[in-house]
């Protein structure tokens, strides 16, 4: 029973989510309130509280009270709670407006006795996590838009070009002459030699406006602008210091081209192209004539590679490698291409090594290694693609990035851009790629079947989950799931090396999309998690309009990626980035 000591309200009420305040105001991030006190009696009675909500004056007073459903008074009344122990009450939904400052006090009952005073006000305004406008008509963001990653070749060769000097020579003959190589780093005031006017194409375009001593890749084309120069030198034998017999310098630039699918290549079989620009600086006329051999490997068990041929770069008539000392500045273009016949898929290693020679004495040659492709230009040829129904290649080493339409699909990109922020490790981001759920997966299923994103998405948004309510003019409510269930970062995917994996969807951060005064928010679900998201979230479940939902990533992955089982890939939100915090909220902003 009831004892004779009145029960008391703490001195901090709380309202949240996330419980944090500013200046004495308590940021709040969802319409549905949740008001919270402490309470205590002496008897160690039970109590309840009541809590009365206000709108605010220009002074920050209490002004006009909220009235909720329920009782006579308009108030909310906690359950029972154990003496010392938070009462908490939660707001219906459409009872406050974000944007506005509220305040509330509480006052405790016992089931006998009133508290005869009322606790301290708490002043607290709502504010979603982001704001956004209706999708915009048209956008010119295009989603599957990549840019060039710079390289460092792990296995530059054995004549390594970072290593000026390098030099590889033939066995010397009778007289004690030799044939060497001596190779020279690239030099980043060097210009390319190439025109763009030339009657052999260029196999990446783009490669020849980028500067000499770097190297660069996307998910096709390989742009190796880092091969440097060779000197071709032929030693006069006998003494040591005495002057060689004659040189010839050549600069080097090289091409690597994966077509991903048969509109790209033309071919019913995956391919892949190689060219190397071969341009003479200088050639002694001693020498008479000098030659190159480009000798371009794979290490490939279904590779059909064709002879390397030579063409002079601006006329487009056949050449062999071969220049008078006349010939100075005319370019040569190697060119070889390798056809993969193989099923399932194959990862192919590339090896490269020239080989010259000159006219004073065709015996000798001097071989140097160009090295080989290394991690970085390995090419993976398939037909295994969902994206593509031909057989195709790309260089896998490339990371592509998926750019939210945030013009078209803002709420879904406020949700993803505030899950990569709330996410432990920031997935998607920085250093932390994603890995796609691809065709070739080795995860099954319950009926032994491949694992697929639809088992993904049953443990984050199962069919019988409630959906948030959602008004009407922002769309039909869904369940959108992040991490993606194509990605093996979902909460649903099954992998003891996924660090987000879940029992269940409830498990993840709660949000939805509504109304926010003259625009639309993203706010937290209190429906399942009073406290709101916190800043080491495993994964997301959004109530997120259809529309957005299902446009937000109908192009990935895109054909030209071939993405197989966990390739990484990265996820950008442009109209959010701007913000770098979400303590405070993060306004859209349109991209042009």
């Amino acid at each position: 029973m009831p004892g004779g000591d009145r029960p008391e309200s703490g001195k901090t009420p709380k309202a949240g989510p996330e419980f944090k305040q500013t200046n004495g105001v308590w940021n709040v991030t969802s319409p549905e309130t949740v008001l919270r006190n402490t309470v205590t009696d002496a008897d160690g009675d039970k109590s309840t509280e009541t809590f009365e909500v206000f709108t605010t004056d220009a002074d920050g007073k209490a002004k006009d009270q909220v009235k909720f459903p329920g009782n006579e008074d308009g108030v909310l009344v906690s359950p029972y709670v154990s003496s010392g122990s938070t009462a908490e009450v939660t707001v219906p939904a459409g009872k406050l407006k974000p944007g506005v400052t509220y305040t509330f006090h509480t006052s405790a009952y016992d089931g006998s006795l009133y508290e005869t005073k009322w606790s301290p006000w708490a002043k607290f305004r709502i504010a979603p996590y982001a704001t956004f406008p209706a999708p915009q008509a048209s956008s010119n963001i295009d989603p599957v838009a990549q840019k060039t990653q710079e390289i460092f070749r792990s296995d530059p060769g054995a004549l390594a070009i970072r290593k000026a000097g390098g030099t590889n020579c033939s066995k010397a003959d009778a007289q004690g002459r030799q044939v060497c190589l001596k190779f020279h780093p690239a030099s980043e005031k060097q210009k390319s030699l190439l025109s763009p006017r030339a009657e052999v194409p260029d196999l990446v375009p783009w490669c020849s406006d980028k500067p000499s001593g770097h190297d660069y890749i996307n998910r096709t084309d390989g742009c190796l602008n880092n091969v440097g120069s060779a000197d071709l030198i032929f030693t006069s034998g006998g003494e040591p210091d005495k002057p060689p017999f004659g040189v010839a310098t050549f600069n080097f630039q090289q091409r690597l081209k994966a077509y991903p699918n048969k509109t790209s290549g033309g071919s019913d079989f995956a391919e892949f192209d190689q060219q190397l620009f071969v341009t003479p600086t200088s050639i002694d006329p001693q020498l008479l004539g000098v030659r190159l051999t480009w000798n371009a490997g794979t290490v490939c068990d279904h590779c059909t590679s064709t002879p390397v041929a030579w063409k002079d770069y601006k006329t487009g008539e056949p050449e062999r490698g071969y220049w008078l000392d006349s010939e100075v500045g005319q370019t040569q273009v190697a060119s070889t291409t390798t056809k993969w016949t193989g099923t399932g898929k194959e990862t192919i290693g590339l090896t490269w090594d020239m080989v010259g020679a000159v006219d004073v004495d065709l015996d000798l040659a001097a071989r140097a290694n160009f090295g080989t492709s290394g991690k970085e230009l390995k090419v993976r040829c398939d037909d295994l693609s969902k994206s593509s129904p031909t057989p195709g290649c790309v260089l896998p080493y490339y990371t592509p990035t998926y750019t939210m339409d945030t013009n078209l699909y803002p709420a879904a990109g406020a949700y993803y851009w505030f899950m990569q922020q709330r996410m432990t490790g920031k997935p998607g981001t920085g250093d932390t790629p994603m890995h796609y759920l691809g065709p070739d997966t080795t995860k099954t299923n319950a009926d032994g079947n491949k694992w697929t994103s639809g088992d993904s998405r049953k443990v984050v948004c199962p069919t019988a989950w409630p959906k948030h309510p959602m008004h009407a003019s922002i769309g039909s409510p869904t369940c959108d799931e992040f991490a993606m269930a194509s990605a093996h970062e979902s909460g649903g995917y099954p992998d003891a090396g996924n660090k987000y994996q879940v029992s269940s969807g409830d498990k993840c951060a709660q949000l939805y999309a509504n109304p926010s005064g003259s625009s639309f928010g993203l706010f937290a679900d209190t429906r399942e998690d009073k406290n709101g998201p916190s800043n080491a979230e495993k994964c997301g479940r959004a109530t997120i309009p259809k529309v957005q939902n299902e446009g937000a990533f109908h192009l990935f992955p895109a054909p030209a990626w071939r993405m197989l089982d966990k390739d990484a890939f990265y996820l950008s939100n442009p109209g959010f980035e701007h913000c770098t915090t979400t303590s405070s909220t993060c306004a859209w902003k349109k991209i042009s």
